[in-house]
């Protein structure tokens, strides 16, 4: 299985990447076989049955098949045939014996002379109707858009050049080879063309503008701790009216579904255990967030976070935001409860570290507030403060890791 968000490459790793190392191996081109769903070409083939009756015959009488399938989502639910006379009736949510890709893709794994590749671009539906289902039976590759370390081997101009243009631009493959102009238009028409009309057609919404404008706002606020609450609220002081808590929960789980949104919880690093409803939502792409608003916010500090999360969660780290309360004296001697925030806490194995993203080191109060959460915590966990400056990684007077973001993208995140 190969998944991620739609146009980031999966097709053509398994068609022209995948399927070249296949011949170089010995498999003949006849033995190589593609199905695209979301071809208008193969919308019967989009019924689970008719699906499985095809590439049998496709298959058969030969030795050995490598079957690639490319969005498996497409695929329709049935009700099972034998309620319906025989009749292929596709099946409603309330349904309960139905016929899924899943039972098609099970039963052709059991085909011996049949090696099945498949790609999707809904995380909810793969999670839960093949994950759980193939287990030992199947591997799955999470893509995503061209991470800065990869957009970086690609460009090969200098660090400072490439962050500059990929914190605008994002890694979006087609969006590289782009002039400017291209970028810009390609990236907007994504939405246009490919998330939303997917996302509308297979959770059948009725509000599309509604998806739309909660996009935006999470644009605006990516990065911000945000629940559906403060989504519907500032959905209404946007003067886009109202919709109710529950709508926006719906509809940021259509974003996360389709791999656009990334979701980072909060987790108590004095209790150790996640809290809380408000996560930090990042993009997948700085590209595809800049081109929900136009290329009109160029926030820095918001996209270097947004890449930071970005890199880490492609360098195989669990990442979290960071929290935890203090008891402090105010002015009049009284104690009084603060809550601290670290931008991430991550893991990888025995390795954790405490990140704080810092655009303007030089700002003494900025400074201040972002390493204060390091005295308080006082632990053996490595504190590291992540600067928008061309430095590589040294030692403050402190004791904490201060390094330049393009030293911590290229070779900090890689040991």
């Amino acid at each position: 299985m190969v998944t991620g968000i739609r146009r980031c490459g999966k097709s053509y790793l398994l068609k022209e990447i995948y399927a070249q190392y296949l011949k170089d191996s010995g498999v003949s081109t006849e033995a190589i076989i593609a199905i695209d769903l979301d071809d208008d070409k193969n919308t019967r083939l989009r019924d689970p049955l008719e699906l499985g009756t095809a590439v049998r015959a496709l298959c058969a009488g030969k030795h050995q098949c490598c079957v690639f399938i490319d969005e498996i989502q497409d695929v329709f639910p049935l009700i099972t045939p034998a309620l319906t006379g025989g009749a292929h009736v596709p099946a409603k949510k309330s349904d309960q014996e139905t016929v899924t890709f899943t039972d098609t893709l099970l039963g052709l794994s059991q085909e011996k002379n049949l090696d099945l590749y498949i790609t999707g671009s809904n995380s909810k539906m793969l999670a839960s109707d093949i994950a759980t289902q193939f287990r030992d039976k199947a591997v799955n590759i999470s893509m995503a858009p061209l991470s800065f370390a990869e957009f970086h081997r690609f460009s090969g101009k200098s660090p400072s050049e490439d962050l500059c243009t990929y914190m605008r631009y994002g890694g979006m493959p087609l969006a590289v080879l782009k002039d400017e102009d291209g970028k810009r238009e390609y990236l907007k028409g994504l939405f246009e063309a490919s998330y939303f009309p997917d996302i509308i057609e297979r959770k059948h919404l009725r509000r599309s503008a509604a998806l739309e404008e909660l996009c935006d706002i999470l644009a605006v606020t990516a990065g911000s701790l945000v629940n559906s609450g403060t989504l519907a609220n500032a959905f209404k002081g946007a003067g886009h009216g109202q919709i109710s808590k529950l709508t926006a929960e719906h509809y940021l789980g259509c974003l996360k579904d389709v791999f656009l949104l990334r979701e980072a919880r909060r987790f108590d690093l004095k209790e150790r255990k996640e809290i809380g409803a408000q996560r930090k939502y990042y993009f997948c792409d700085t590209g595809l967030r800049n081109a929900r608003l136009n290329f009109a916010f160029p926030d820095e500090g918001q996209m270097l976070e947004n890449i930071i999360y970005n890199e880490m969660i492609c360098n195989g780290f669990s990442v979290d935001v960071g929290t935890f309360d203090s008891v402090d004296k105010n002015h009049d001697g009284k104690s009084v409860r603060n809550r601290h925030e670290i931008d991430f806490y991550t893991t990888k194995g025995r390795r954790a570290l405490y990140v704080q993203v810092c655009f303007d080191l030089a700002n003494a109060q900025t400074r201040q507030r972002k390493i204060r959460p390091f005295f308080l915590l006082n632990d053996q966990v490595q504190k590291i403060l992540v600067i928008n400056r061309p430095v590589s990684e040294s030692r403050d007077e402190n004791g904490f890791t201060v390094i330049g973001v393009t030293d911590f993208l290229l070779r900090f995140l890689k040991h």
